[in-house]
């Protein structure tokens, strides 16, 4: 099984980026582009609301962790969780928090603006963070969710054997992006025009439809 160096891990986050689209994952990984738009914006203040609470807070049989960083050295990944509640527990398998206390046991929550709805990408990267904390903490992370800020609900998501799978097989596309130096070419479609990248990307101009090979071939047929 190969171990990544501490030096070669990539963020947690871009594991969204890539399931939404490579050449995002690239611009922001490979070129360090970046630029916002009302959505990252009201991304970045959610999450500062989040930071902003008490960094461990405790409700009943709920312990909740904020801002925890988690890394991965199986999968090559770094980050940092919005939430990470450990919840008491019978006599399963989980982590000692304090003498006395028993077993608690790990249950991520990531943060997303907007209203509830499905997207392959987002529990993924809830996956990749209780792949994580199962490596850290070496306990098992069944299940997780993502709250939605819009109408403030959770949707839950249950890490089974397909949702695991996918996650590494993302990281190690991810990775392989990333090793490769290239930056997908722009192929354009109704979703670019929620990307804060739009204007950097600009796929309508240098998508791959436009073969600029074809177009000068044309050009120079035209001339006399």
């Amino acid at each position: 099984m190969a171990i990544f160096l501490e030096e070669d891990l990539l963020p947690l986050s871009l594991l969204a980026d890539l399931l939404f689209c490579e050449r995002r994952a690239a611009l922001h990984q490979i070129e360090r582009a970046w630029e916002d738009n009302l959505f990252t914006v009201e991304g970045t203040h959610l999450h500062k609301k989040v930071d902003d609470d008490l960094p461990v807070e405790s409700r009943g049989d709920v312990r909740i962790s904020r801002g925890l960083m988690l890394r991965s050295l199986r999968m090559g990944l770094i980050g940092k969780a919005d939430v990470v509640e450990f919840h008491r527990l019978g006599d399963e398998s989980g982590i000692y928090l304090e003498r006395g206390a028993g077993l608690w046991g790990p249950y991520p929550v990531d943060y997303k603006r907007g209203r509830m709805r499905r997207e392959k990408g987002f529990e993924i990267q809830l996956c990749a963070q209780a792949l994580c904390l199962e490596e850290m903490l070496h306990c098992p992370v069944p299940e997780g969710a993502l709250f939605y800020g819009k109408n403030r609900r959770r949707q839950v998501v249950s890490f089974d054997e397909q949702l695991r799978r996918e996650t590494e097989e993302a990281a190690a596309r991810l990775h392989a992006l990333v090793r490769s130096g290239r930056t997908p070419p722009a192929r354009y479609a109704k979703k670019c025009e929620s990307c804060s990248l739009i204007n950097l990307c600009m796929p309508k101009v240098t998508g791959v439809r436009k073969n600029v090979g074809r177009y000068l071939s044309r050009v120079l047929a035209d001339k006399p």
